[in-house]
């Protein structure tokens, strides 16, 4: 067994660069909000995170603007 890779991944390291229209998986939205996997899909289940798009058969995405959108709802007004 192989240590854990402690590179970022390329959709993580420059998400602030991606246009709005890209799609992000789990893992990587996990990564950015600081959260589990399964609590992404919980939150998204529930409402309480944007809901994905199914690309695929075994393929869901979330697009950029949509994990923005909810970042901006998280901050507190100054």
């Amino acid at each position: 067994m192989q240590p854990p890779s402690n590179t970022i991944p390329a959709a993580l390291a420059n998400f602030d660069s991606l246009p709005d229209s890209a799609m992000v998986d789990v893992k990587t939205v996990a990564a950015i909000l600081g959260k589990s996997e399964s609590s992404i899909w919980r939150d998204a289940r529930t409402g309480k995170f944007p809901r994905p798009i199914k690309t695929g058969p075994a393929c869901t995405r979330w697009k950029v603007a949509a994990v923005r959108g909810h970042l901006a709802s998280l901050e507190v007004p100054a």
